[in-house]
């Protein structure tokens, strides 16, 4: 499906990676809502709901929305299910693009605000099983916004926070800073010359991630948005465990 590109100025972001998760709504990088979801009710039962009312506390209409953008994942599969689903019917209706942004590398934005160049920053998101969700990164010169830039310096993982923290000894690039509840759950295991940084909302930071991304040229339509789910299903598994029975 073609769909109408317009310079993301106003950006409505979700977060369902999480119980809580959170909505966000954007003017560039100057946060007009960020809300912290209900966690007393699923996503299934508050969006689109919660957004449409960001949207209106903000003085907007759904109208008004030049991007969309939603966390793609890791997290809950049925969070991040129901919150992309929300947001490839939104962007569809609105007719405008859809970005995805990994969790990972929204704790790590956050993570990395008011650190040098060259520094190192992590993000560890609470896999449950004993297991964290796992991202490091370096801190790039910022962009042309004003955010923090950030490479990547290795795929996304799930393990165990021993394992990542001796895989993150082996070559001497220990983080300056860790983000997430994975980090404040296992503070016992990070460095202690790293700062553990406890799970800001991330909304925000999804928004302006994917304001950057749109300005590159990296808006799609929303069909194309699929979880990042670093894990693969309980359900895959077991359906593969049957085949091999």
């Amino acid at each position: 499906m073609e769909v109408e590109y317009f310079t993301p100025m106003r950006v409505l972001a979700l977060d369902s990676t999480t119980r809580a998760g959170s909505v966000a709504v954007l003017d560039e990088q100057h946060v007009i809502v960020e809300r912290r979801g209900d966690e007393a009710r699923t996503h299934g039962e508050r969006l689109p709901r919660e957004l449409t009312e960001a949207v209106t506390a903000a003085g907007l209409t759904l109208g008004d929305v030049d991007l969309f953008a939603v966390a793609a994942g890791p997290g809950s599969f049925t969070g991040l299910r129901i919150g992309i689903a929300a947001m490839q019917g939104l962007a569809l209706v609105i007719r405008r693009p859809l970005i995805a942004v990994s969790a990972l590398d929204a704790l790590a934005e956050c993570a990395g605000r008011g650190l040098p160049v060259g520094a190192v920053v992590g993000a560890w998101m609470d896999a449950q099983r004993h297991d964290v969700f796992a991202a490091r990164y370096q801190v790039a010169d910022p962009r042309s916004d004003g955010g923090v830039g950030l490479v990547a310096l290795e795929p996304p993982r799930v393990d165990d926070p021993d394992a990542v923290r001796e895989a993150w000894r082996a070559d001497g690039r220990w983080p300056a800073a860790i983000a997430g509840d994975g980090a404040v759950r296992y503070r016992t295991l990070v460095e202690p010359q790293a700062t553990v940084i406890a799970p800001p909302l991330l909304a925000a930071a999804v928004g302006r991630l994917a304001a950057a991304r749109a300005h590159a040229g990296g808006a799609t339509g929303p069909a194309a948005v699929r979880p990042l789910y670093v894990r693969r299903p309980d359900a895959e598994l077991a359906r593969e465990r049957g085949g091999h029975a």
